[in-house]
């Protein structure tokens, strides 16, 4: 029998007091497409806004085979055992709507997040566009900080657009890299290494620790050709192993050390700043979106353009300025 509906207050009074798993039930809000239910969530993230934005928002993303979640089951224990953080761990996975997404899997391969009572692991919703999913995550951000998660990792799941989109959900964004991946492989990551505050190699162990400090030569070399970053900080190439652990208080050192001289800047709180404004964009369109579509005489005369657009009987153009003119 499913859990009866708490009302807005009541999911308030538990986000503020940390509770689990009405931060779970209001993050399953913030996905739903329901009218009823995004009504109620939107109650419930206006009436907790006052108590966001104090955590630190750190986007992780990286090649196949990088290591992502043994990374963030070392990374993160050293955030919460050693430094006593609370964390959660967030997702965005565009490409769960084809292939059923990997952050499931990526829960059995964090067994000691999963089950520590300081850290909250969240997937992605399943299915969904891009926007979509990156709304939802957007929002169960905010929870998180409201249930007083001190640091949130957003990892990327799927590939291409979503490492952008976290990118505009974070204040520091880590790129993983491995050794000796292949030049064609590394090649392609390059506008979104232009995007990173830090780079790191991961797996710089054992008999893979020489190519390692190779990598990072040469990456520090491929840096000095890049645009200055934003910021106006130098962007780090580290060494990481999540099996011996060297190099992850370094990791979280920099980034601690990026957060803070952000902030003497002035840059942290700009950046914030753009990002609710990007937010605030993409919901005026997303909004805009949905009335369109709910017209009756768009639901329609949606099919029947469709095919006459697929077939070549009419432009795009043409279509979106007769479905624009349907009440």
């Amino acid at each position: 029998m499913p859990a009866p509906r708490l009302s807005a207050a009541a999911f308030v009074e538990g986000l503020l007091a940390g509770q689990r798993g009405v931060l779970s039930r209001a993050i399953t809000l913030a996905e739903s497409t329901l009218p009823a239910d995004r009504a109620l969530g939107q109650e419930v993230l206006q009436a907790v806004l006052p108590r966001t934005g104090r955590s630190l928002r750190i986007g992780i993303t990286g090649v196949p085979g990088v290591g992502k979640s043994t990374f963030i089951e070392a990374l993160g224990r050293h955030v919460v055992e050693t430094l006593g953080k609370k964390l959660a761990v967030l997702a965005v996975d565009p490409s769960s709507q084809r292939g059923g997404g990997s952050i499931l899997g990526d829960k059995t391969r964090m067994p000691w997040l999963s089950a520590h009572p300081a850290v909250f692991v969240r997937p992605s919703p399943a299915g969904g566009s891009l926007g979509g999913v990156t709304r939802a995550t957007r929002e169960a951000l905010l929870l998180c900080e409201a249930a007083g998660h001190d640091v949130i990792f957003v990892e990327t799941v799927g590939v291409g657009q979503s490492e952008t989109a976290v990118h505009g959900l974070v204040d520091f964004f880590l790129l993983l890299l491995l050794a000796g991946a292949g030049d064609e492989l590394q090649g392609l990551k390059r506008g979104i290494m232009e995007m990173a505050d830090a780079l790191c190699i991961t797996k710089a162990d054992q008999a893979n620790e020489l190519a390692a400090r190779r990598a990072r030569i040469d990456y520090q070399n491929a840096l000095h050709l890049f645009p200055p970053a934003p910021s106006g900080q130098v962007v780090p190439v580290l060494l990481t192993s999540a099996v011996t652990g060297a190099g992850l208080p370094e990791t979280w050192a920099t980034v601690e050390t990026y957060a803070a001289a952000a902030r003497a800047s002035g840059y942290f709180a700009q950046r914030r700043a753009e990002q609710q404004l990007q937010w605030f964009e993409d919901a005026v369109q997303q909004a805009l979106a949905a009335q369109f579509y709910g017209r009756a005489g768009v639901r329609g005369a949606l099919a029947d353009v469709r095919a006459a657009v697929a077939a070549g009987q009419l432009t795009p153009w043409a279509a979106a300025e007769r479905l624009l003119g349907a009440e």
